[in-house]
């Protein structure tokens, strides 16, 4: 499924993170999943959480630069190989991951992939054919 992510370029300074994450608290808004990685004086963090329209206008409210990027979001199996099935598929498929990060769920035997690509609607559509399509709730 598409949804929306928040990518927000982050100073490299302690305290940077905690404050993004401060001001989604105080706005009520759940972080499902978040990354961060660094690319030197600065890093990008990137969120997946319940309200992210909400969030993009908190968190450039508060000063910060940020964008909504589409990404799709798949399940899967919390076991060896899930990851690697995902990424043959689109790879066959001939699409190009742009970045992925996966994390486990709270339901035993269940994982989820975050992954970024230049056509989000192309991979989609290519990982439902085989079954990892429809709706996801986090």
């Amino acid at each position: 499924m598409i949804l929306e992510q928040i990518s927000v370029f982050v100073e490299n300074r302690a305290g940077a993170v905690a404050d993004i994450t401060q001001t989604l608290a105080e706005a009520e808004i759940d972080i499902k999943a978040l990354t961060l990685a660094d690319t030197g004086d600065f890093g990008v963090l990137r969120l997946i959480v319940d309200a992210p329209k909400k969030a993009l206008a908190v968190l450039k409210l508060a000063g910060s630069v940020a964008s909504l990027t589409p990404v799709v979001l798949v399940s899967m199996g919390n076991e060896p190989g899930s990851v690697a099935k995902i990424t043959r598929l689109l790879a066959d498929a001939g699409i190009s991951l742009e970045y992925i990060y996966a994390f486990v769920a709270r339901e035993a035997g269940t994982a989820y992939a975050v992954l970024r690509m230049e056509d989000a609607a192309a991979g989609e559509a290519a990982l439902s054919q085989v079954g990892y399509g429809g709706k996801v709730k986090l």
